[in-house]
C-alpha cells in the first residue's frame, strides 16, 4: 500500500502545481522532470500532414502513370501505394534541410529521391517529371546482356531518380514537402527554398540488377496479386475495408447525435411530365449484306468500318480488281478476296482511293474477281485491330489524322478513366474532340460506355476544328477549347543573344543562365534545353513538332525571348491547331 501511495502522491502534487503556481514544494527538480514529460509549450491539436492530399495524389498517380508506360515494355512491375510511415520519415529528413540523402540508418532499407527549387511556385509533380526525365539518358540493359550482371549505362549525369521511380519491385512511396529557411545546395545559399523529400520501399538502384524485366504487361506479376493488372502493373484490389474496433478502455467520444426537428412543408404538387428521350448512341461501324456494294454505302472521302456476316465466300456478288477494288465491288467479298477476313465474317475498314485507270482479275483465298478496262474510282480494304489503352492515352499519340483518312484500331479502355484528373486526362470539347483528348474520358464523356466498367470503343480522327465546346456529361467535365485564340504566339529560331552568334554550347549555357528570367516572364512554364544550334521555339496550343528541337507548343514567345536578351528570327509557318476525332459506340 506504501508503493502505491508514492505513486499517487506525485501525480497530485502534479495536478496542484498545475493549478496553483506559486505552491511551494520541496525536491523540485524530480519534480519538473516528471512534469517535463507531460506539459506542452502548445496547446494540443491535430497533427499537420507532411503533404497536402491533393499534392500526395499527384505524386502518386504520376509515379504510376510513368511506371505502367516504360520502354521497353515491363513484365513485373507492380501498382504503386502510399505509406504513411514513409511520408513521416520523409518529412523528418526534409525538415532537416540538408541537401544529401539521409538519414543513413534508414538508407539502408529504403529508397530516397530529393529536389528542392526556390523562386516561382513548381507542384511536386513537376519535380517527379525531372526524374523520369532521365530516361533520355538511360539504356535499358536486356537479358542477353546480363552475364550474370547487367552493364549500368547512363550516358548523362545520373539516371538513378529514373531507375529508382521504376524498379518493378517498388510498390510503396511516401513524400514530404518543407519550406526551409536557408538551406545550402552545392555551396549556394538558398532561402526560403521548398525541398521535396520521396521516400520508397522496397529500395531499388542494386548494382548489377535492371530495374525490371522486360516482356508484356503484367506476364510475370508475383503471385500475390492472383492475375490482377491494371494499366500495365500488376495490381491488387483493396478488401473491403472494415470499420475498425474501439478499445473500451480507449473510447472517443463521439458527438451527439442532433435533436430531430419537425418542420411542416405543404405537400408538392407533381405536374405531369414528358418522358426524358434516351439519348441515341452513334456507331461508327455499320452492318452490311455480303452483296452491298462500296458506292452504295460510302459515298464520301472518308469510309467507315463496316461488320460483315459470314458465308460471304460463295456468294454470287462480283467483285473487280485486286488490291485496289471497283467502286461497284461487294465490300464483304473483296474483304476475303484480300484476306481480311475468313468466311466466318468480321470487321473491315475500307478507304477510297481516287480513280484507277483499270482493275486486273486475280483468284485469292476462295474469291475470283473480275477485270474493268475503264477508270474507275476505287477503295482499298484492311484488318481492324484491336488495341488496349490507358486512360491518358491521346488519338494524337495513337494514330494522328492524316488526309484522306486514318483508320484507327479499335480501343479497349480499363474502368473509371472518368475518375482521372483533367491535368493528365484532358477532354475538350462535345461530340467532336481535341485528338489531345484522352480518348477513354471522352468515351464515357459520350456515354459509349459506363465509368464503372470500361469497354470498347471505335474512334475516327477528323479534320481540326476552329473551336470545341465544353459540357458537363455522365460525370464527365469536359473544356471549351478556341484554337484561334491560342494559337497567338509565332514560332521563331534563335539565332544570337544580345548580338552574338551562338554555338551550341554556348547556347546551352546562356539559356540556362537566363532561365529564371523567361520563367518569371512566363509562370508555370516547363524548361526545356536546346537540341541543336539553331533552338527552334513554338509557341501556341498545338504548335507543330520539330526534329532540331525539344520544344511542344510550351508557350513562350517571341517577345518574351527578346525582353530576355536573346535575337530571334520569325518563320514563315504558323502554328497549326490541332486534330480532333469523333468517338463511337462498338455493337455487340
Amino acid at each position: 500500500m506504501s508503493c502505491l501511495l508514492s505513486t499517487m502522491v506525485p501525480m497530485g502534487l502534479a495536478l496542484l502545481v498545475c493549478g496553483a503556481q506559486a505552491f511551494f514544494l520541496p525536491n523540485t527538480t524530480s519534480l519538473e522532470k516528471l512534469l517535463s514529460k507531460y506539459q506542452q509549450a502548445e496547446p494540443h491539436s491535430r497533427a499537420r500532414r507532411a503533404i497536402p492530399w491533393s499534392d500526395r495524389q499527384e505524386i502518386l498517380m504520376l509515379h504510376n502513370k510513368l511506371r505502367g508506360q516504360v520502354y521497353p515494355s515491363a513484365s513485373n512491375m507492380e501498382y504503386m501505394t502510399w505509406d504513411e510511415e514513409l511520408e513521416r520519415s520523409a518529412a523528418a529528413w526534409a525538415q532537416e534541410c540538408l541537401w544529401e540523402h539521409g538519414p543513413a540508418s534508414l538508407l539502408v532499407s529504403i529508397g530516397q529521391n530529393l529536389a528542392v527549387h526556390w523562386g516561382r511556385y513548381r507542384s511536386p509533380g513537376f519535380h517527379v517529371q525531372s526524374w523520369y526525365d532521365e530516361v533520355k539518358d538511360y539504356t535499358y540493359p536486356y537479358p542477353h546482356e546480363c552475364n550474370p550482371w547487367c552493364p549500368e549505362r547512363c550516358s548523362g549525369a545520373m539516371c538513378t531518380h529514373y531507375t529508382q521511380m521504376v524498379w518493378a519491385t517498388t510498390n510503396k512511396v511516401g513524400c514530404a514537402v518543407h519550406t526551409c529557411r536557408r538551406i545550402n545546395v552545392w555551396g549556394d545559399i538558398w532561402e526560403n527554398a521548398v525541398y521535396l523529400v520521396c521516400n520508397y520501399s522496397p529500395k531499388g538502384n542494386w548494382i548489377g540488377e535492371a530495374p525490371y524485366k522486360h516482356g508484356r504487361p503484367c506476364s510475370e506479376c508475383p503471385p500475390i496479386y492472383g492475375g490482377g493488372c491494371r494499366n500495365n502493373l500488376c495490381y491488387q484490389e483493396e478488401p473491403n475495408s472494415q470499420k475498425p474496433e474501439v478499445d473500451e478502455m480507449n473510447e472517443v467520444e463521439s458527438p451527439p447525435a442532433p435533436e430531430e426537428k419537425h418542420v411542416w412543408v405543404q405537400p408538392r404538387v407533381v405536374r405531369p411530365s414528358k418522358p426524358k428521350k434516351t439519348p441515341a448512341i452513334s456507331f461508327m461501324t455499320q452492318v452490311v449484306r455480303c452483296d452491298t456494294k462500296m458506292k452504295d454505302t460510302c459515298k464520301g472521302s472518308t469510309c467507315n468500318r463496316y461488320q460483315c456476316p459470314a458465308g460471304c465466300r460463295n456468294n454470287k456478288a462480283k467483285i473487280f480488281g485486286s488490291l485496289f477494288y471497283e467502286s461497284s465491288s461487294s465490300i464483304c467479298r473483296a474483304a476475303v478476296h484480300h484476306g481480311v477476313i475468313d468466311d466466318q465474317g468480321g470487321l473491315v475498314d475500307v478507304t477510297r482511293n481516287g480513280m484507277v485507270p483499270f482493275f486486273v482479275k486475280s483468284q485469292k483465298n476462295g474469291v475470283e474477281s473480275l477485270s474493268k478496262y475503264k477508270p474507275s474510282s476505287s477503295f482499298t480494304v484492311s484488318k481492324v485491330k484491336e488495341q488496349s489503352v490507358d486512360c491518358h492515352t491521346t488519338v494524337a499519340q495513337l494514330c494522328p489524322f492524316e488526309k484522306p483518312a486514318t483508320h484507327c484500331p479499335r480501343v479497349r479502355c480499363p474502368a473509371r478513366c472518368g475518375e482521372e484528373p483533367s491535368y493528365w486526362a484532358p477532354v475538350f470539347g462535345t461530340n467532336i474532340y481535341a485528338d489531345t483528348s484522352s480518348i477513354c474520358k471522352a468515351a464515357v464523356h459520350a456515354g459509349v460506355f459506363s465509368d464503372e466498367n470500361g469497354g470498347y470503343a471505335d474512334v475516327m480522327p477528323v479534320d481540326k476544328k476552329k473551336s470545341y465546346v465544353g459540357s458537363l456529361r455522365n460525370g464527365v467535365q469536359s473544356e471549351r477549347k478556341n484554337c484561334q485564340r491560342s494559337a497567338i504566339h509565332l514560332p521563331g529560331h534563335i539565332r544570337s543573344f544580345q548580338g552574338q552568334l551562338l554555338s551550341h554550347g554556348e547556347q546551352l549555357s546562356t539559356w540556362n543562365t537566363s532561365e529564371m528570367q523567361i520563367q518569371a516572364t512566363v509562370p508555370g512554364t516547363p524548361v526545356r534545353q536546346p537540341a541543336k544550334h539553331d533552338l527552334n521555339v513554338s509557341g501556341g496550343s498545338g504548335a507543330s513538332k520539330t526534329l532540331s528541337a525539344l520544344w511542344m507548343g510550351m508557350g513562350y514567345n517571341v517577345a518574351t525571348l527578346e525582353e530576355a536578351g536573346f535575337d530571334v528570327v520569325q518563320s514563315l509557318s504558323a502554328p497549326q491547331s490541332g486534330n480532333a476525332f469523333r468517338i463511337f459506340a462498338v455493337r455487340q
